[in-house]
């Protein structure tokens, strides 16, 4: 794969098709991770939605157990999100090449660990840990995207991206029927952006379930690479710039 189509993906000069290719890509390791996540742990860990409704209903029920190992899990992406926004303004300060690589590097470090240390963490019923683990990762993944397309796109929220979906849809369903009226029209290319995303997200939920049936933790392992390989280049110029 050449250099510079793999520096589009993480390089500090950002542009529409290399926040798309980024997106689309970390989108599938979030379907991934969420998917493969819930083989071993029987818990989503990519949207706070249901972690906060959990947090609500266990507040009522008197769960305290259940209530902290959910605060632990909102506190993991708080904190996964913090450590991306740090990461990126700290190499912005030093105008380094790697300002959106290092938060993937570090999440493929992550995600390493977590593949090759993922039994053992099981074994000696640290599932909290592992929750904990992934929901700081998928924190640190949607803050990545998120600074680096400047909003515009999210990786792990997919009922962000189906909202979405339906409005433009419904912009093109619209029966522009008075001229003198301003027109209601969708726009075809976001659409086409966040159908991909969804899809995106989809096959890489059935890649990581299917991955966890037959290789278990170290389905993680693969992915991990994939990240590196996306962060690879910027930290090179990074490293040849101080040479």
């Amino acid at each position: 794969m050449p250099l510079h189509y793999l520096r589009t993906y993480a390089t500090p000069h950002r542009s529409d098709i290399g926040n798309r290719r980024l997106g689309r890509s970390l989108a599938f390791v979030a379907g991934a991770v969420n998917a493969g996540g819930f083989f071993a742990v029987g818990q989503y860990t990519s949207h706070m939605s249901g972690i906060v409704s959990a947090l609500a209903d266990n507040l009522a029920l008197g769960n305290m157990s259940l209530l902290l190992a959910g605060l632990a899990s909102l506190a993991a992406f708080f904190c996964g999100a913090a450590t991306s926004a740090v990461l990126i303004n700290w190499g912005r300060r030093r105008e380094a090449h790697s300002r959106y690589a290092l938060p993937l590097l570090l999440e493929a470090a992550l995600l390493l660990a977590f593949g090759l240390l993922g039994v053992r963490m099981a074994e000696h019923g640290h599932i909290g840990a592992i929750v904990a683990l992934l929901c700081f990762v998928m924190g640190l993944q949607n803050a990545i995207v998120t600074k680096a397309s400047r909003a515009e796109i999210r990786t792990t929220h997919v009922t962000g991206l189906v909202t979405d979906i339906g409005i433009e849809l419904g912009k093109l369903c619209y029966w522009n029927r008075d001229p003198a009226a301003a027109r209601v029209t969708a726009d075809l290319p976001r659409l086409a952006l966040l159908a991909s995303l969804l899809a995106m997200f989809f096959i890489g939920g059935v890649a990581g379930a299917v991955g966890f049936m037959y290789l278990g933790f170290a389905a993680c392992v693969p992915l991990a690479l994939a990240l590196l390989l996306l962060a690879i280049v910027p930290l090179a110029d990074d490293l040849r710039a101080a040479r």
